[in-house]
């Protein structure tokens, strides 16, 4: 009797790493795309001044809190399977979202939209891992990866305020639709499939539960700040419960008899836990300082949505520019040198942020520290993913591929929550575009901060390690010619 044959590692990796990038993408393009296109949204749906921030929450609810579950059934089910999976759900509910015609069909299609990211993300992330467990592969696959995750993310402002400006802010939603066509197609023949999902053992399904509400109560409470201030007691309530249930999870994880959803052992391991700090301050940082830029340029400088997409690509160039650096860099040096100059860098551009003035211009207050900050962004990228996920097992890269976009989610969460609140305190009552260019410089001051306290973790945390064996042999050899 013939036996099926399964292939336990991509057969095909250039393929492979062309869906992760693409995939990467997308979630990154999705995180930043509608931004610029809110006041048009509002105008065609009707939406409210609270109800439009739900066009943005909804998907970092789902996104944020389902990331860790997703990880999770990427290693238990196969990593093609969920991917696959999560594509078609997110392309399915991008077309719906582009149809919406009342506010609470759009902010269903991007609830629908995290979900389906909070599934292909991971899954993604750990078959790049897998592909590209060592060596000179591994530092130009991770450095493709942060490049389109960097792009996705700056390109979807520039993308949005043209759509939205010059055709319709539903092709923010529609244009992931041929995207993720083509990318199911690729990944369906450019990626072998896995071994058969395993039957051993029972589901963590209370502590999937637990994480699940614990990270979702926790984002939920803290991007309602905006209409509930930290102290109030509908925001305190809800991050007592979170705090009870995450709680509650970290107990279950260390009692059960199935098996975990998460290891705890993983946080034993400094380069997991120190990754995943680092990932969750820069996080916070680069989604409140895209936060206060786009906002700079349309309501103190007064620039539309299209041009202000525009004065967005040096950065994207720059963070390209910055990942390709850092594939170069990696021949040479340790991963975590490269995450304290990228760092550094940032933090510079940032602290020049911090210098704008209400009279200022795109090239005397933007250019410059746009690209000292993207290059700088570009270098982190690559080497705290392959940092995090380098000396996990096999298994488990599904689960810290999920945990390192977990913290980054939630760090951009927390960020712009509390970033944000200290900005308008500094602005106050009268929104001026004196007093408005004082609370945003104020806060893109706090998120150069945020990031020199990031690379002081990546210096006292991590491990010094050297670059793969195999580059350090490569050297010598040309040295001895």
């Amino acid at each position: 009797m013939r036996t099926r044959q399964y292939i336990h590692g991509p057969a095909r990796p250039g393929l492979t790493l062309a869906v992760v990038a693409v995939v990467q993408f997308t979630v990154s393009l999705d995180l930043s795309v509608v931004n610029v296109g809110l006041p048009q949204i509002a105008a065609g749906l009707g939406f409210s001044a609270v109800g439009l921030t739900w066009v943005i929450h909804a998907y970092a609810l789902t996104f944020g809190g389902l990331l860790l579950l997703g990880g999770k059934a990427a290693d238990r089910y196969g990593r093609k399977r969920v991917l696959l999976l999560g594509l078609g759900l997110f392309g399915l509910a991008s077309l719906v979202g582009g149809f919406a015609q009342v506010p609470g069909h759009l902010v269903a299609a991007r609830a629908a939209q995290g979900i389906g990211a909070a599934a292909l993300a991971p899954a993604a992330l750990a078959l790049l891992t897998e592909t590209f467990p060592t060596g000179k592969a591994r530092v130009r696959a991770f450095g493709v990866w942060s490049a389109m995750n960097a792009a996705g993310g700056a390109l979807g402002v520039l993308l949005g305020g043209v759509l939205t400006e010059y055709v319709s802010w539903r092709w923010v939603m529609f244009v992931n639709v041929p995207i993720v066509a083509g990318t199911l197609a690729l990944a369906w023949r450019g990626i072998a499939a896995g071994p058969p999902a395993a039957r051993g053992g029972r589901p963590d399904v209370l502590g999937a539960v637990l994480a699940t509400a614990g990270m979702t109560l926790l984002v939920f409470g803290v991007v309602r700040t905006d209409q509930y201030a930290w102290t109030s007691p509908i925001t305190l309530a809800t991050l007592a419960v979170a705090a009870v249930l995450l709680a509650a999870f970290v107990h279950v994880e260390r009692t059960t008899t199935h098996e975990p959803l998460l290891r705890l052992g993983l946080f034993a391991n400094r380069s997991v836990a120190g990754a995943n700090v680092y990932n969750l301050l820069v996080g916070a940082a680069m989604a409140a300082a895209f936060y206060f830029m786009s906002l700079y340029l349309q309501r103190v400088l007064g620039t539309g949505p299209a041009l202000t997409g525009t004065m967005f690509l040096p950065f994207a160039l720059g963070v390209v520019a910055g990942a390709v650096l850092a594939v170069k860099l990696g021949y040479r040096f340790a991963p975590r040198t490269l995450l304290v100059i990228g760092g550094l860098l940032t933090a510079t551009g940032f602290a020049w942020f911090g210098l704008i003035s209400s009279d200022g211009a795109f090239i005397t207050d933007v250019l410059g520290p746009s690209i000292i900050a993207s290059v700088g962004f570009g270098l982190c990228l690559g080497p705290v993913v392959s940092i995090a996920t380098g000396g996990v097992a096999p298994h488990e890269t599904g689960t810290a591929s999920g945990l390192l976009n977990s913290s980054r989610q939630i760090g951009a969460s927390l960020g712009l929550a509390a970033l944000g609140t200290a900005a308008a305190h500094r602005t106050g009552r009268l929104a001026t575009p004196e007093t408005l260019n004082d609370g945003y410089a104020f806060g893109l001051t706090l998120s150069a901060a945020l990031l020199a306290v990031a690379a002081l973790i990546a210096l006292t945390v991590l491990r010094r390690t050297s670059p793969p064996q195999e580059l350090k042999d490569h050297r010598r050899k040309v040295v001895s010619a």
